[in-house]
């Protein structure tokens, strides 16, 4: 991909964003559709048309469109459509699962699945549902302080387009790119004190997606399969956050699904820290496990498996830490 190649998606999409951002806070506050305490909850769809717009231009004018590239953009479509009826009209869990095997199965339609070849096509399918499923949802419980789940999501896409500029991969560098100039569209709004909200459109889509992306990207060749879990590393941050929420709740005996204020992000806000230093601890973690992922995807296996040990580490160590933070429940 050519410098000015990559300008023109980088600006195509920044501005796309930042108007239908500035159209659509305008709208919303005059009606008052999609507001959610006297705050817009625009800048999910926004940051989404202008990825989708910007996206899909550069893919055709390339001339490297595939069925994938249709099912990875039919798919995020609808998982964004069903995010502006969750912030319309709450959905219950049930049907905001249904909703999510449909779009995760689409994507299997069109040919985009794990590719792990030693566990048969059948299990692929079922891993896929899985991944796809457990990052849409670990960023839509991301999303509970400004700026927390665009800055994770601009983190990884920044970690995604590494990967797809060496490996030479032009239609997920596009994909990335686009990403990353339509959060950055939406985050300007969004850092405290967030003048706009990317509601559960946004969420939804943009875990969707990264889970997706994801898929595209080869990671781990026959010889190194420790590489698989660069993907796995990568998003570990939105991971271990959920991961970290179900464990609390459990050991509360409560239901892990409900909103709770377990979030380790919250937990810094409980600590004392401003939302601007809770935003340095997200930061500083997400580019630990960005890191981890990069090395494990480029390293030999032991030194992959010698970084896996590394994380699983501190993140024993983050957690008996967060444990012991004092939260109102």
């Amino acid at each position: 991909m050519s410098v000015i190649n990559a300008l023109f998606i980088i600006s195509g999409a920044f501005l796309i964003g930042t108007l239908l951002l500035f159209f659509l806070k305008g709208i919303s506050q005059k009606y008052k559709f999609l507001v959610a305490q006297e705050i817009p909850l625009v800048g999910g769809v926004s940051l989404a048309i202008a990825f989708i717009l910007t996206s899909t231009c550069f893919i055709y004018l390339n001339g490297i469109a595939t069925r994938q590239t249709f099912g990875l953009i039919f798919a995020s479509l609808l998982m964004l459509g069903f995010g502006v009826i969750d912030d319309w009209r709450e959905l219950s869990v049930g049907v905001k699962f249904l909703l999510q095997i449909i779009a995760a199965l689409i994507l299997v339609f069109f040919g985009i699945k794990t590719q792990i070849i030693f566990v048969g096509t059948v299990l692929n399918i079922v891993i896929t549902i899985i991944w796809v499923l457990a990052i849409t949802n670990a960023f839509n419980h991301l999303d509970i302080m400004d700026g927390v789940a665009a800055l994770t999501a601009l983190i990884v896409s920044v970690a995604f387009f590494l990967i797809a500029f060496l490996g030479h991969d032009l239609r997920s560098m596009i994909f990335s790119l686009a990403l990353i100039a339509s959060i950055l569209s939406f985050l300007v709004y969004n850092l405290p004190p967030a003048k706009v909200y990317m509601g559960n459109a946004g969420s939804h889509f943009l875990g969707f997606l990264l889970a997706t992306i994801s898929l595209i990207i080869s990671f781990a060749p026959m010889e190194k399969k420790i590489a698989l879990l660069s993907p796995v590393l990568i998003l570990g941050f939105p991971i271990y956050d959920t991961f970290f929420l179900i464990l609390m709740r459990l050991l509360k005996k409560k239901i892990p699904f409900k909103k709770s204020n377990d979030h380790l992000v919250l937990r810094c806000l409980a600590m004392g820290y401003s939302k601007k230093k809770a935003l340095y601890f997200v930061f500083f973690w997400n580019l630990f496990f960005v890191f981890a992922g990069i090395i494990t995807y480029y390293a030999s296996y032991r030194q992959g498996i010698a970084t896996v040990l590394i994380v699983l580490l501190a993140g024993v160590g983050l957690g008996k830490s967060m444990s012991k933070v004092r939260i109102n429940d």
